[in-house]
């Protein structure tokens, strides 16, 4: 995953900061279980005020930083939510508001626009968070970082957050599956993965995809879904980047014995 290093030094340069209320007054409301979970979707948005030169029939255009997220009623949940994007951006100056994400991005940009005088180049930054699924132990939320400061193209990463809130604790792999039955999960990935990708059970991985050894991984990048157990692949990890993420899902059915009592994968037990 390629982090951005923000700079969170000031310069003399003039952004602007604002706060999007639209979504403020939205309030989504869950019942199950007689338990209501309820958020509200709030957002941050700086705007650099050097713009660039625009080319012909273009018009002029500048960098933009947004960070959109939920704000739950419960503290932890928010905690947890800000610790998983703040992680995004390395150890050495981690950010402590939604704000200074935003903010630093646009120092940064507006650096590189005195550096390089006449530049036809504008960045952005793009957090969004949704929510995806509640249920009365279990939240996941999906994770979109978007962004663009320099090269070919810009990049995209989607990862997702899950956390129990019942526990007030993360719900990792570790914790859904048996530790005995990892390989057996790593073997039903590998095959409905060959299903999907229309290959053969002996064909070798690493002519069309980029797993070390040729050997299959499955992402860490995951969720629980109405329908199984979904992984994620992003761009670049087992592909080009033209062709995008790949989905896998591993089916309720397939995962009997393998995923461990009394837990989200197991609603019936």
């Amino acid at each position: 995953m390629k982090k951005i290093i923000l700079p969170l030094f000031a310069i003399s340069l003039l952004w602007a900061c604002t706060s999007d209320n639209q979504e403020k007054k939205v309030a989504h409301v869950i019942t199950a279980e007689n338990d209501t979970l309820t958020y509200r979707y709030d957002s941050v948005k700086v705007v650099s005020n050097n713009f660039v030169k625009p080319e012909v029939n273009q018009l002029a255009d500048t960098a933009k930083a947004v960070v959109k997220y939920p704000v739950f009623e419960n503290d932890s949940l928010n905690s947890y939510i800000k610790s998983q994007v703040f992680h995004y951006f390395g150890d050495e100056e981690v950010p402590t508001a939604f704000d200074d994400i935003a903010g630093s991005f646009i120092r940064g940009y507006n650096e590189f626009y005195v550096a390089n005088p006449g530049t036809a180049q504008w960045w952005y930054l793009l957090i969004d968070i949704k929510v995806i699924r509640q249920l009365h132990n279990y939240v996941a939320l999906k994770y979109i970082h978007s962004d663009y400061a320099g090269g070919a193209h810009g990049n995209t990463i989607i990862s997702y957050i899950n956390f129990n809130p019942k526990t007030n604790k993360a719900v990792t792999l570790d914790s859904l599956i048996l530790p005995e039955k990892k390989a057996e999960l790593l073997k039903i990935g590998e095959r409905i993965f060959r299903s999907n990708e229309k290959i053969s059970s002996t064909e070798p991985l690493d002519k069309r995809y980029f797993f070390t050894n040729g050997r299959f991984t499955l992402p860490k990048t995951f969720y629980v879904s109405d329908k199984g157990l979904v992984f994620l692949y992003n761009a670049y990890e087992i592909k080009s980047y033209a062709d995008g993420t790949t989905e896998l899902i591993i089916p309720f059915s397939e995962l009997s014995g393998i995923a461990k009592p009394q837990t989200i994968l197991t609603p019936t037990e």
